[in-house]
């Protein structure tokens, strides 16, 4: 019996042990969510979890709100211009967090930084390289092309942890004038397709 119940033990603590997002969220530090201090951010966890759609006083007078939790995603709004999405990677026996950053500019714009367990700041193009202009063109356009009407790229990134997909789509449709957009839209990728491999994200 004592051995049977060993095995069994050993499967719980690590179960129970798992990092969700959830938990990644209530323990980053102010560092990383300045506009929110621990206990807000586990009050709004509670407000989630028990069905309440109450958003909670931020450090700029505004209102956030979580608009999601899974176990390895969590989604917030954290302004009316900003929002943040919270994901954990299983990275072979370790365990990655990534904090995807968005703002309207009004198009929408992301970043994202890598974090381990503790929140310790990790290299981010280990796990994922910045697309650039090369890989937004599409075949047989110049990117020349398409800088001489736009410096730069607008795209938004989300993690989809049941795919494991991450996508970036391209935004600059809601930033550039309609008709400076009509000239180089056929030379732009609408979205671009990465999928986390357990080591970083690779594009499909």
């Amino acid at each position: 019996m004592r051995q049977l119940l060993l095995p069994l033990f050993v499967v719980c603590a690590l179960g129970a042990s798992a990092l969700t997002a959830a938990d990644a969220f209530t323990s980053a530090p102010p560092s990383v969510f300045p506009l929110l201090d621990r206990n807000t951010r586990l009050d709004m966890v509670d407000y989630f979890s028990g069905g309440l759609s109450t958003p909670s006083a931020n450090l700029l007078q505004g209102k956030s709100a979580i608009t999601s939790i899974e176990p390895s995603s969590l989604k917030v709004r954290m302004t009316d211009s900003s929002t943040a999405q919270v994901i954990v990677l299983a990275a072979g026996s370790d365990t990655v967090i990534g904090l995807i950053s968005t703002v309207a500019t009004p198009g929408l714009d992301s970043s994202v930084s890598f974090y381990d367990k503790s929140w310790k700041p990790l290299p981010a193009d280990r796990y994922f390289a910045k697309p650039g202009w090369k890989d937004w063109v599409t075949q047989g356009a110049k990117v020349e092309d398409v800088t001489m009407h736009t410096p730069f790229m607008l795209a938004s990134y989300e993690y989809d942890p049941a795919t494991s997909v991450l996508t970036v789509t391209n935004n600059l449709s809601k930033f550039l004038d309609p008709d400076i957009y009509e000239i180089i839209a056929t030379s732009l990728r609408p979205s671009l397709v990465y999928r986390w491999t357990g080591k970083k994200f690779s594009e499909q």
